[in-house]
């Protein structure tokens, strides 16, 4: 103990701080609190960071050399625009092949790989290559952006975090290179297999077709269909998973986490029953003048999309009302945590899932896959439940204000700007300023999600000594 404070008293004058020792022997310097409460917290900087980035790429989309000849350079789009790559989120309010140059478009394809990877864990990769230390404050923050339980390993999972994305983004987007240098040229082909092969694993959404038409034109493509989707599930599944995929493979684990398991379930259920309820809601409608396989690929490409893509092989605004409420919810599940995609994530509906089930048969214990949840696990789910319920009905409420939409319309584009995913039944072109701005905000407190905007924007814990006494209400 003497010598821990003879340390904590060097480091403190080392620092020219004030030393003002209590009876008890316990060290209190004013200029310490002070420095405590100007330290921004994890939370924080995400949000600080995510904003500068964004007001970075509006500011280079406002540039004349990103902006095509006859293109109006208007920095409201440019910021939607950079919002929306930062978000990884897809939607667009001009079209990105004919509105952009390709010194636009690199900006947004540059923006898409920073949102999608966290700006901390490339500028964690930049430190590392020019030989730095990892303080313990920039691995907290990583862990935040991450969204892991632990900061032990962090480093080397951002490691492991940029070599797969490297090498899945490079094998896909050679692939999809070849596919189109066949009928696009091998210069313009290698560029469009680059930029949707990030954009696909980010889950980003952004295609370079033009004509708004995403991958309209390749519905009953076997390549682009699975590359897409592969790429889109992969960035989906969550950089903590795909990790414990490779060593699980290499040998390096002989089971996988509770965490993997549920991800991989949840994941898998999610993308059937997706494929089925498309097949059959749109058999005699989209897909009726399709080929049975082309029925298949389309319903499954279909199911994959909606959680957090953004690319399509259907026109959303001619599929049945009922479909299209199936992929707001769908879309408001989203991806798995510490992924490129949003929603309220695949582990939190599971968690509510096996809370429902658990109440439901009268049991105290939320068991599943032979592991407990922990009740601290169960409250966080429905908190973050209530919270992007309140966002996505709050946002749907303004935006029935500013807009001329009907409300399923409305609430379609609501849910896709919240969990990052790009999909629109033709909305986002017709928005109106105002619904621009708050479409951007709600696409930003979906990227961070809305419990870390909330702890970051609230005062620090305190702990609680008074306790009022319990009394019992009557609900259902």
């Amino acid at each position: 103990m003497k010598k821990l404070l003879v340390r904590w008293e060097r480091y403190i004058k080392e620092s020219g701080k004030t030393l003002k020792a209590s009876g008890d022997g316990t060290i209190i310097t004013e200029r310490l609190k002070k420095r405590q409460l100007l330290r921004a917290t994890p939370g924080q900087v995400l949000l600080l960071g995510f904003a500068a980035i964004i007001l970075t790429g509006a500011v280079l989309l406002t540039l004349p050399a990103a902006v095509k000849p006859g293109g109006e350079i208007n920095f409201l789009n440019s910021l939607f625009t950079a919002t929306s790559a930062v978000c990884v989120t897809g939607l667009i309010v001009v079209d990105t092949a004919t509105h952009w140059t390709l010194f636009g478009q690199i900006v947004i394809l540059s923006l898409i790989q920073v949102g999608g990877l966290g700006f901390m864990t490339m500028g964690t990769f930049f430190a590392v290559l020019l030989g730095r230390q990892i303080g313990l404050r920039q691995r907290l923050i990583i862990q935040e952006s991450l969204n892991q339980t632990d900061v032990a390993g962090i480093v080397r999972l951002t490691r492991y975090v940029l070599l797969f994305t490297l090498i899945t983004e490079f094998i896909f987007g050679l692939i999809l290179a070849a596919r189109w240098s066949v009928e696009l040229g091998w210069q313009k082909g290698l560029w469009f297999g680059l930029f949707h092969s990030i954009s696909a694993f980010n889950n980003a959404g952004f295609d370079i077709f033009g004509g708004f038409r995403s991958l309209t034109m390749y519905t009953e493509d076997l390549c682009v269909t699975l590359c897409i989707s592969t790429a889109i599930i992969l960035g989906g599944l969550g950089f903590a998973v795909n990790v414990d995929l490779l060593q699980y493979f290499r040998g390096a684990k002989k089971r996988f986490s509770l965490h993997t398991k549920l991800v991989l379930f949840t994941t898998a259920f999610l993308i059937a029953a997706g494929t089925v309820m498309f097949f059959f809601l749109e058999y005699d409608n989209t897909l009726q003048n399709l080929s049975p396989a082309g029925k298949v690929m389309a319903s499954y490409f279909q199911a994959v999309s909606p959680r957090t893509a953004g690319f399509n092989t259907l026109d959303i605004g001619a599929l049945h009302s009922a479909t299209q409420f199936f992929v707001i919810i769908l879309m408001f599940i989203g991806a798995s945590p510490g992924s490129t995609g949003g929603g309220i994530k695949t582990t939190t509906f599971a968690s509510l899932l096996v809370y429902l089930c658990s109440m439901v048969r009268g049991k105290r214990d939320f068991d599943v896959f032979n592991r407990r949840l922990g009740q601290e696990l169960i409250n966080k789910a429905v908190t973050i439940l209530l919270l992007c319920s309140a966002l996505v009905v709050s946002v749907s409420l303004l935006l029935s204000i500013t807009e001329r939409a009907d409300f399923l319309s409305i609430l379609f584009e609501t849910t896709s700007a919240f969990a990052t995913v790009g999909l629109t039944m033709g909305l986002t072109t017709k928005l109106s300023a105002a619904g621009k701005v708050v479409l951007i905000l709600t696409m930003y407190l979906g990227r961070l999600g809305p419990l870390t905007v909330a702890f970051a924007m609230a005062r620090q814990k305190r702990k609680t000594l008074l306790h009022y006494p319990e009394e019992k209400i009557n609900v259902g």
